[in-house]
């Protein structure tokens, strides 16, 4: 029997817009034979004064908060953070910079990753996050899976707005970060982004098992 992939949604979310999409990538995921995906949350980096000040919902208690050296057991990671000025939230930050020990094994070195984003506006940096944050996944010689334009016709639909972009999927919030709701095409961008990044980490692992 072959092994089980192990897909891991690792997300930060301030207002529950990218905790939203995390769950629609698990379903995705879910979705490929063979696959178990997990739904994880970093660790919050503000005072509870400063998150009350910022009217931020109650954080999920379902999905458990990650630490660095626990993404060594997954086949392949997706990252989810609302962008700030074009990079990734610093509570993401904080996760990747707790990865020194594994960079120096090159532990994750080969593992695929991805990236799913919210952003306040339409000019807010999707892309731009997606390229700073690729330096996270290069130190580490992990490989980036983006999801290009397998969506197909979602992807050139003009009839609405919606984040979505060949880097990840994605949800805008609105300026004030909560006042917009993620919308049917972005989620369903979101399901299509967990399933194509779990067949592609289903295939890798089987491909290095042959080679092994």
């Amino acid at each position: 029997m072959a092994a089980v992939t192990k897909i891991y949604v690792v997300y930060y979310s301030t207002y529950g817009h990218v905790a939203r999409l995390a769950e629609e990538i698990k379903k995705g995921a879910d979705s490929v034979d063979g696959v178990e995906a997990t739904i994880w949350q970093v660790a919050e980096t503000l005072p509870e004064e400063a998150l009350a000040k910022m009217r931020a919902p109650a954080r999920s208690e379902e999905h458990p908060v990650i630490s660095g050296k626990q993404l060594v057991d997954a086949d392949g990671i997706l990252f989810g953070f609302p962008a700030r000025f074009g990079m990734m939230a610093a509570q993401m930050k904080a996760l990747f910079d707790s990865t020194g020990g594994l960079w120096q094994r090159q532990a994750l070195a080969g593992k695929p990753a991805g990236f799913f984003f919210a952003l306040g506006t339409q000019g807010g940096g999707q892309e731009e996050t997606a390229l700073t944050a690729v330096s996270q996944l290069t130190h580490h010689g992990m490989v980036f899976v983006p999801v290009g334009y397998t969506f197909g016709a979602g992807m050139f639909d003009m009839d609405e707005v919606r984040c979505c972009s060949p880097y990840g999927a994605g949800t805008f919030a609105g300026a004030d970060g909560r006042s917009r709701l993620p919308s049917d095409a972005e989620l369903q961008m979101a399901a299509h982004q967990g399933s194509y990044f779990a067949a592609f980490a289903k295939k890798l692992k089987a491909g290095a098992a042959v080679v092994a």
